[in-house]
């Protein structure tokens, strides 16, 4: 999962919508740090979690 997440990515937790869109900080292994909207900054374990990749739609 790691491989496809890097920082700046914009990402969402699907089992806290309420969190509501973050930034990846920082990816090391298989920890990620987002800062979410309204949550702060979290650190996620994507060996157990799945995040959402928001993809650009600027194009």
């Amino acid at each position: 999962m790691t491989a496809i997440i890097e920082p700046g990515m914009r990402v969402r937790l699907p089992g806290q919508p309420d969190w509501g869109i973050g930034q990846v900080q920082s990816v090391t292994g298989d920890r990620i740090t987002v800062n979410f909207e309204h949550a702060g900054k979290v650190l996620i374990n994507a060996a157990v979690v799945v995040l959402d990749v928001i993809e650009d739609d600027r194009r």
